[in-house]
Formats: structure tokens, sequence, C-alpha cells
């Protein structure tokens, strides 16, 4: 581990002691992190004693759920489910890569458009049987219903949100909130865990839904940005290391080469 990655252990540990951090998080799907990536923040992860959440590229990624068992994933979360057929698909997949009895991974499914919550009631009995929650993405449902970015915390977006937090507590599976959560989601997030959250998340940090809660939540999710500006800053240095690693040989070798030749102009 580097001074930085070691910084950011030292934040993760603090997150789990006094914020109620269960989980650090990574995208195969929109954010693409690369399997060296992954090491690293698993090696940082399992350091701390957290968990580690995982979206995979689709509901029916099977490389990716096969990456996530040889992993040690603790959380799945399959992206864009808007149809009861579509769940069917990543739970079939999840069958066949973890078997059907999977005690350790928990698999969810992400609600992140307004199609999907439109065709939530018949999506629910394929979730009962087959995965354990849904997560809640309020940017591109936001997006999904023509809002801006920055509507993740109108009230609409959250009445969507505890629609979905009802149908989540009366059928038995567990509801996460994402989707830009900064210190301004606070207020949302505490009215929805009146109904049910099980946890919440920012891009890199999951946090238990009860620390939404504690008075100095704030402090923690502001700890959670802290983290993921550390580990793009992190990752920049990591892959400049390596695009700078051979400059010096690639020098050497252009001066070894001859120069190009000249054209000889042809007479008129």
């Amino acid at each position: 581990m580097n001074r930085s990655e070691l910084e950011l252990l030292d934040n993760l540990k603090r997150g789990r002691d006094h914020h109620g951090v269960v989980a650090v998080k990574a995208e195969f799907e929109a954010e693409g992190t690369r399997p060296d990536e992954f090491h690293r923040l698993l090696e940082i992860a399992q350091r701390a004693g957290v968990k580690v959440a995982l979206k995979i590229g689709g509901c029916e990624a099977v490389s990716d759920l096969l990456a996530s068992k040889i992993y040690g994933v603790d959380y799945v979360i399959a992206p864009m489910v808007e149809t009861p057929y579509a769940l069917s698909k990543f739970v079939d997949a999840k069958n066949k890569t973890h078997g059907a009895q999977e005690q350790r991974t928990s698999f969810l499914f992400n609600l992140e458009t307004e199609t999907t919550l439109r065709n939530l009631p018949a999506i629910l009995p394929v979730a009962r049987s087959g995965v354990d929650g849904m997560v809640f993405g309020r940017v591109d449902f936001a997006l999904s219903r023509g809002l801006p970015r920055g509507a993740i915390n109108d009230p609409s977006i959250t009445a969507a949100v505890i629609e979905a937090a009802h149908a989540c507590r009366d059928n038995d599976l567990e509801l996460v909130v994402g989707g830009s959560v900064a210190v301004e989601a606070i207020p949302a997030l505490r009215e929805i865990r009146r109904v049910r959250l099980d946890r919440f998340e920012t891009r890199k940090i999951v946090f238990d839904g009860a620390a939404i809660e504690d008075a100095a939540i704030a402090e923690g999710i502001m700890q959670a940005v802290a983290f993921e500006l550390g580990w793009l800053k992190n990752k920049h240095d990591y892959y400049d290391a390596i695009a700078r690693e051979d400059l010096a040989r690639i020098a050497m070798l252009e001066a070894r080469m001859p120069a190009p030749r000249q054209a000889v102009p042809h007479a008129a």
C-alpha cells in the first residue's frame, strides 16, 4: 500500500467506527472499474473489515457475476432492471453462477427509471423469490422523468423513493438509496427511513441505514466524499506513473532510429 492508500484505509476505519460505514462500492457498469483498481479497493476494504458492493454491467452479465464470486463480493447490484423478465434473467444468471442457495452474497437490482417504478407491482413477485432487495438510483430516476440532475432531493423524487420503500417493507426486501447522496440529502433520507431504509450510499461508500439518524452523519458523508476524492487522486497517480515508466526508454529507442530520409523532388 502506498501513502495515499494508507490514508484511505484510515478514512474507512473512521467511517466504520464512527459513522456507520459498512461497505465500499465499485461499478463495472458506468464507472468502468478496471480489475487492477478493484484489487486495490478490495485490499483496502479487507484491511478495514468492511464489505464490498459491486454493480455489474447488466442483468445478465455472467462474466461479471463470475468475477464477483472470485473476488468475494458481498453485494451484487444489477442495473437497469425495468421489467419482470429482466429481473428473471438476473435471477437465472446469479443462480447459474452462485447457486440458488447462495448465502454469503446479497443480490439487488437497480430501480433507476420511471418505467421500473410503474412496473414494480409486477416485478415484486420475482423479487421476493429471487433477490434480496433493490437500490434506488435517484439521479438516473430523475433524469428518466426529464428532470435535471439537481432535482434528486425534490419532494417528487423523495415521494417516489418512499413508494418503493413501502413496497420493500411490505415484501421483506432491502432498500438501498443512492444517487448523489450528499449532506443536502439528509432530510429526505430521514423521511425515507421512517418507512424503510437499510443502507444508503455515495459513489464509493455504503452506510448502514440507521446512520442517517446520527447527529454526526453530515461529517460522515463529508468523510465519504473525501474518500472518493482521495481514491480518484490515487487512481490518477497510479495510471500516471504507469504512463511515465517507459518514457526514458522510449526516448532512448527513438534516438537510435535513423532520421527519416527526405524525399528527392522530381526534375521538371
